[in-house]
């Protein structure tokens, strides 16, 4: 595995470290691509931190290091947008100006809040707030699906009083199909995030049964990231990954350039 799909460098409001420093690691770890996706969630509900960007200062940056690292290794310009229904046309101009690699579309604030923090669960279960969220995608991906996979599906459960402890996909396999179901139908694909292991879950996001799924309604696409926002994060896990997408009944994953995805046999 060797093509890592999901990375944050301080273009990101929850990174501190630069972009040559992540490549520099990733080339010490044998990678042979690594495709930057830093946060671009505009509206974010907080004050003390913003997820924006200036994109050109982000390509004229990428572009510089692409050209300086390009005997040791590919680097790939991505972003992962954060999706909410009143941002639809705001990042159907966004993701139509620029020539990006690869878009993630992910839900990191359902109604104004983020899962992160604990107020998410103070006003109702732990099962009614992953409802939620995983309610809100379906709302996100109607209104806007110009991406190439959605990230982390099962997000919430990083946060969760209780984690993964009483999460299954059996438990929410409704709304779960619903969501697959439309991303497929969309033509989008979905991520093995392997950050799920760093946040003591036991298991990536989203989790292994739902990777099988996906698989099972017909899904193709799928790409491995390690959601890496320092160094030490880089290709996270990945020595598991195999095993979770093989068991899952793929024999390949994904990865893309100009929008364009390419299956790499595992």
């Amino acid at each position: 595995m060797n093509s890592d799909f999901h990375l944050h460098s301080d273009f990101s409001g929850d990174s501190d470290t630069p972009l040559h420093e992540m490549i520099e690691e990733g080339i010490r770890l044998g990678l042979e691509t690594m495709c930057f996706t830093d946060h671009q969630d505009w509206d974010y509900p907080s004050e003390d931190t913003s997820f924006t960007f200036d994109t050109d200062s982000y390509f004229s940056e990428l572009a510089r290091l692409k050209e300086h690292y390009a005997d040791k290794i590919t680097i790939l310009t991505g972003v992962e947008i954060g999706l909410q229904p009143h941002l639809s046309e705001r990042l159907k101009h966004y993701v139509e100006k620029y020539p990006f690699d690869f878009i993630i579309g992910s839900s990191h604030v359902v109604h104004r809040m983020d899962p992160y923090y604990p107020e998410f669960f103070e006003s109702r279960s732990e099962e009614e707030a992953y409802q939620e969220y995983f309610e809100s995608i379906i709302e996100n991906v109607r209104l806007f699906s110009d991406f190439d996979v959605y990230g982390h599906i099962d997000y919430v459960v990083r946060y969760g009083p209780n984690k993964g402890l009483y999460y299954s996909y059996e438990n929410y396999a409704d709304v779960i199909d619903r969501i697959l179901k439309l991303l497929i139908e969309k033509g989008c694909g979905i991520e093995l995030n392997t950050a799920g292991f760093k946040y003591g879950l036991g298991y990536p996001n989203p989790h292994p049964d739902v990777i099988k799924r996906y698989h099972e309604l017909g899904g193709e696409i799928i790409t491995v990231g390690s959601d890496g926002h320092k160094p030490e994060h880089i290709a996270y896990d990945f020595h598991r990954v195999s095993s979770i997408l093989k068991d899952a009944g793929f024999r390949y994953y994904t990865v893309f350039e100009k929008r364009i995805p390419s299956f790499i046999k595992l």
